[in-house]
């Protein structure tokens, strides 16, 4: 449905604002880590280390961020918060935060709407749209064949796998989400990103003027620190 771009869109916005991602996934660390810091027992921290370290987030900054999730250093306490709303041609947008202060998150998230077009709205206004499902990337490449890569997948538990022009995407289950991870690392494959996603139900078309404010509101949105990830159920590619 257009939530997720090309490889090479995706890695030259990563490339881009590489700085800034770090600070998220400090955040992201500190947050899994509050479970525990051994990565062999839990597996959300293992998965945001290893998204941090594919994109060469120094390795001093992620056992930092772990320290501080474990109470070893002091620092932010941060609180997860969720948003939901319209942006421009009736996109619906989820918007998942971590921050260390409700007030000033809950003012910029509604500020970005307000100024992009968009309506900030109440909770589970759009979320009903959403489906809560395991979402793994992989690269087509060589030595990544379609078949082997079912077999591997299936025998694992995914539920379905969409094969793009420069990607495998594949879905699972949230219960059976770890399961599938580890088989296709297990079998070499590279995970370009793995996580438990909002994927959308329903798919919304909105005309190009619409399109390029919806990319100004998601763009803002993104580039604010305490803004982990966006979903929305844009049918066009917003990555261009």
């Amino acid at each position: 449905m257009g939530r997720h771009g090309t490889i090479a869109g995706r890695k030259e916005k990563q490339d881009a604002k590489r700085s800034q991602i770090f600070t998220k996934y400090a955040r992201a660390i500190a947050v899994a880590a509050k479970a525990g810091g051994d990565m062999d027992y839990n597996f959300a921290l293992k998965n945001v280390v290893e998204k941090a370290k594919a994109i060469n987030m120094p390795n001093d900054n992620i056992i930092r961020a772990i320290k501080k999730g474990t109470g070893e250093l002091g620092g932010e306490t941060y609180e997860e918060i969720t948003f939901e709303g319209y942006g421009p041609g009736g996109v619906a947008i989820i918007v998942q935060t971590l921050t260390d202060n409700k007030n000033r998150t809950t003012s910029s998230v509604k500020h970005a709407f307000d100024k992009h077009g968009g309506n900030f709205g109440t909770p589970g206004c759009v979320s009903y749209m959403f489906n809560r499902k395991g979402y793994i990337l992989i690269e087509k490449a060589d030595g990544v064949e379609e078949d082997a890569l079912m077999e591997v997948g299936m025998e694992a538990g995914m539920e379905d796998m969409v094969v793009n022009e420069d990607s495998f995407e594949i879905y699972t289950e949230p219960a059976d989400f770890n399961a599938v991870a580890e088989a296709l690392r297990g079998a070499g494959y590279e995970l370009l990103e793995a996580d438990v996603d909002m994927i959308p139900s329903m798919a919304a078309t909105p005309d190009g003027n619409a399109i390029n404010t919806l990319k100004k509101l998601i763009g803002a949105l993104e580039d604010d620190d305490d803004v982990q990830k966006v979903y929305h159920n844009c049918e066009a590619d917003l990555e261009d």
